[in-house]
């Protein structure tokens, strides 16, 4: 048997030379001094080597632990050089290592809070079963029982949205060659389809400059108080809001803006925000509140991180609004319904609220973005907004202005 002492002082001149241990396991030593552990076995009547590493990066005891957990594998029949290869194979081309590939092919084209979301709900629902698995060997009666636990629980857009997910990375497979068909074309027609849900929203004239003054009346944390009185100045999405960083913002000069990273926005687009003077104001005071620190709204524990995505919901709930009719997301319809009945052109109210145009030839002339008729909205919307705040305690309905 091989001691330490044995291997450090073992040589070779001009050929390789082997020096065993027991069970079949030797010390392959080279004339260039590299040395190599092998194990001999035989399977299927075969006379077979197996590679177990290099020494002294993998020790003697190593070496025989290797060595042994080979031996009893051949004592089940399997032969341990070509589970080696399997077991390497499933390594590479697992659900979960395809994904994770496909993920950093993406680059940044999908936004944190996407790839968080979207993460969480394969390693809830699908990676506990079939992340492990060669994606080639996942049927689809075992990728549906992932869904069905979904359904389950009464999230059907959540389990739609993860068969797709699924569906992109099958795809991203195929072109790599690692499977041969995207087996969640079969599952069409196999889900629930929820029925259509639109977010809850004050559209009302009357009813808007009522929760306008209700929010300036809101008396809660400072920070949330501002996110509240911002939200319907620039109507975007909750989590583009709460995430908001100092950085983003040029206050200063005669077209102030907000520039939102493409890291930042669902599309994966910068999107561009021209400021009102009522919410360069309301920037500047804040400024003087949070402006030490990263975000605009940071959380109440650190201001290492950003509010809770339920913060502004729950303000609304405090001032009094039910989840039925009004919830953070609300702004962004309230003010799309409105500018759209006063007139303003469908294209700059779709490119303010940064939805992505379907129709190539309308995205490419949308490019120039049409930032100065936007200004103009934005201005004319937060100027809008002042009037029906002030005539919310009046008992005539204001006409709703024309465009500018």
């Amino acid at each position: 048997m091989l001691t330490e002492t044995s291997l450090r002082s073992a040589k070779s001149n001009d050929k390789p030379q082997k020096f065993s241990d027991e069970r079949g396991l030797y010390l392959l030593v080279h004339p260039n001094g590299s040395r190599y552990w092998r194990f001999k076995y035989r399977h299927a009547g075969k006379e077979k080597l197996l590679a177990l590493g290099v020494y002294p990066d993998v020790t003697l005891k190593r070496a025989r632990e290797k060595r042994d957990e080979a031996r009893r594998l051949v004592a089940d029949g399997i032969d341990p050089g070509i589970e080696r290869q399997r077991t390497k194979a499933t390594r590479v081309d697992t659900l979960q290592a395809i994904y994770d590939e496909w993920i950093t092919k993406q680059g940044l084209r999908l936004s944190h809070s996407t790839l968080t979301r979207d993460r969480g709900r394969l390693e809830s629902y699908v990676f506990p079963t079939l992340g492990s698995r060669p994606i080639a060997s996942i049927t689809t009666v075992e990728l549906l029982a992932c869904l069905r636990k979904m359904e389950a629980k009464g999230i059907y857009e959540s389990a739609l949205r993860v068969r797709s997910l699924v569906g992109r990375v099958m795809r991203y497979a195929i072109a790599t060659g690692r499977t041969e068909r995207d087996i969640t074309q079969d599952l069409r027609g196999a889900l629930t389809t929820p029925k259509p849900k639109s977010f809850a929203a004050i559209v009302e004239p009357r009813r808007i400059g009522e929760l306008l003054r209700a929010i300036d009346d809101y008396q809660g944390q400072v920070a949330t108080a501002f996110a509240l009185k911002l939200a319907p100045l620039v109507f975007v999405r909750p989590g583009e809001l709460r995430g908001a960083e100092w950085s983003e913002f040029m206050l200063d000069g005669k077209e102030p803006e907000w520039r939102i990273p493409s890291s930042r926005m669902k599309m994966g687009e910068q999107h561009i925000v021209p400021l009102s003077r009522q919410a360069v104001s309301l920037l500047r005071k804040l400024y003087d509140i949070t402006g030490g620190g990263k975000f605009l709204f940071p959380s109440l524990r650190t201001n290492t991180r950003c509010m809770s995505n339920n913060t502004v919901n729950a303000a609304l709930r405090r001032l009094g609004f039910s989840s039925e009719e009004m919830v953070g997301h609300g702004f962004r319809a309230m003010a799309s319904t409105c500018l759209n009945e006063q007139g303003w052109h469908p294209d700059m109210i779709e490119l303010q609220l940064a939805h992505k145009e379907r129709n190539k030839v309308r995205a490419a002339y949308n490019r120039a973005q049409r930032l100065h008729e936007r200004r103009k909205m934005m201005q004319h919307w937060s100027d809008y907004l002042d009037q029906l705040k002030a005539q919310a305690n009046g008992s005539n309905v204001m006409k709703l202005n024309p465009v500018a």
